[in-house]
């Protein structure tokens, strides 16, 4: 530190500041101490550093499936969100749907030193209720919001009830369902949506059929929606097996929207460039990981906060994958 303070112009006080990320430092000065510290290699010593500051300047994430369209944004935006607040983040993967797994991975954590823990509970696990370390700061996202501890999620409910809502009001007389998988709470949550809206307009359900939210299994679910003619509107949990659904549709000779009307969930960065453009439901998943950091920052630094559950309302994107159904197939 002393050699840093030297080649920087500064005095030790000053160096401490900056790599205890402190504000009260001009930016210019804060320029000139990084400069010296990257030009001697210098870097703080995290254990004295946290006897100071009562904190280790990272947060930890646990999730399943990072290769997943939305742990991999809820993980991008949580780890832009950390960076912006001063913190790093170390991630841990979880393979098995398990309590043990999730414990085990806490303490993996918690050996490498992270001031809280971020939760990406994407997938039901195989007890119905989750014990993890009392004193950690935790925060769960995409899971259960039942759950003792804050819960940031989407409103998964009212995004499937736009986008079946939308297909009713079109004229449709019913709309199907390709459904992600049922260990997924997100899934649960969008096909029970999809159910209540049908009953609540009096419209028929019919059979749900399953998905693992890749394009491949929505393009299973195509090929037997292609030789339903009663289908005219189709509602796919995610927009990956959307694509797949339309890929079968167009195989059988049946026209999206003309025959068969097509809205997913999510609004991948491509669905605006499917062919034909997809309606779907569109989720800030930024805005997830930035709630994710503010209540495990709260948390950390000892704050009030009442919240507990934090759901972040999406919004149905109309694009020209949807229309009325064609005369006389109402």
């Amino acid at each position: 530190m002393a050699e840093v303070a030297a080649l920087a112009g500064v005095s030790s006080q000053t160096v401490s500041r900056v790599a205890n990320n402190r504000e009260n430092v001009d930016a210019n000065t804060r320029e000139r101490v990084l400069s010296a510290m990257q030009t001697l290699g210098y870097r703080p010593n995290t254990a004295a550093r946290a006897l100071v500051t009562g904190r280790f300047g990272a947060l930890g994430v646990i999730s399943f499936d990072v290769g997943a369209h939305g742990n991999a944004r809820t993980l991008g935006a949580i780890a832009d969100a950390a960076r912006e607040a001063g913190f790093s983040v170390n991630y841990m993967g979880v393979r098995a749907q398990t309590e043990a797994a999730v414990q085990q991975a806490f303490q993996h954590l918690m050996l490498q030193s992270v001031d809280g823990i971020v939760l990406v509970e994407s997938q039901m696990l195989d007890t119905p209720s989750l014990h993890l370390p009392a004193a950690m700061p935790i925060v769960v996202a995409d899971g259960d919001a039942g759950h003792r501890y804050p819960n940031v999620d989407f409103d998964q409910a009212l995004g499937a009830r736009s986008a079946v809502t939308h297909l009713l009001d079109l004229g449709h007389r019913t709309v199907w369902h390709v459904a992600g998988p049922r260990d997924s709470f997100a899934a649960r949550r969008r096909a029970e949506s999809w159910r209540s809206t049908l009953d609540d307009a009096g419209a028929p359900a019919p059979p749900v059929l399953y998905g693992d939210w890749t394009a491949e299994s929505g393009y299973r679910a195509g090929r037997k929606l292609a030789e339903r003619p009663e289908a005219t509107a189709v509602f796919a949990a995610n927009d990956q097996m959307a694509l797949g659904l339309m890929r079968a549709l167009h195989e059988a000779g049946r026209d999206v929207p003309g025959d068969v009307s097509v809205a997913g969930f999510d609004d991948i960065a491509e669905a605006a460039f499917f062919q034909p453009p997809l309606t779907t439901v569109h989720q800030d998943f930024d805005l997830v990981g930035r709630h994710c950091v503010t209540l495990l920052l709260n948390q950390i630094g000892g704050s009030a906060d009442g919240r507990r559950r934090l759901a972040v309302e999406p919004s149905l994107v109309v694009r020209s994958s949807t229309a009325a159904p064609a005369a006389g197939r109402t």
